[in-house]
């Protein structure tokens, strides 16, 4: 119990380590309209947060669901998946939103991963981003050609294949096409506005 009479309380999403208000404070000094990205282990959220004294306000939100409503048959939570609903979320906002500012809350950035495969997504559909490009995977990584490769390197060993593979073989799917998927949903994208902004 603290006895000092300036000791001040701190807030309750500091303490149970929800919010870095330091971080957050920048964020709105910066006037930009904040890119929050969110990771789950099967999923990955985003949103357009415009600050508002009377609370936050949602400009948009996109997951990883929202892939699969255009062809996205795999996982929703590896890094073409991430990339690919980075994408989908920057055409939905480009047009009203053209410069942002990232907002990864506590997460850290880890050089190739799943986030900065996100923030990859969302620069390669228009919006002004600062970023940098050397923490982004690879385009083998981004496509899923690393999977393909990985799995016809596998394929030898069919006690390790399809234990590595479980869920993709269970839903019919072939790990070693994801790429050729990751392009189709790409151009669908890209290509497809009015689609995918519904």
């Amino acid at each position: 119990m603290a006895k000092s009479k300036t000791y001040t309380t701190q807030l309750k999403r500091k303490i149970r380590k929800k919010t870095n208000y330091k971080k957050r404070l920048s964020y709105l000094k910066s006037g930009k309209i904040r890119l929050v990205i969110r990771p789950s282990t099967n999923n990955i959220t985003f949103q357009a947060v415009e600050f508002n004294v009377d609370g936050d306000n949602v400009l948009n939100t996109t997951k990883g669901k929202d892939i699969k409503r255009i062809g996205w048959k795999y996982s929703t939570g590896n890094i073409p998946a991430a990339y690919l609903t980075g994408l989908l979320f920057g055409t939905k906002i480009k047009d009203t939103i053209k410069e942002g500012v990232v907002d990864l809350g506590l997460y850290s950035i880890t050089k190739g991963a799943r986030l900065p495969a996100a923030i990859k997504g969302i620069a390669d559909s228009g919006v002004n981003i600062n970023y940098d490009e050397s923490i982004c995977p690879s385009k083998e990584d981004l496509s899923g050609k690393r999977i393909v490769e990985f799995a016809k390197k596998l394929a030898t060993e069919k006690e390790k294949y399809e234990k590595q593979f479980s869920k993709y073989l269970k839903n019919n799917l072939k790990p070693e096409e994801i790429s050729k998927q990751f392009e189709e949903v790409k151009n669908k994208i890209l290509g497809n506005k009015n689609e995918t902004t519904k």
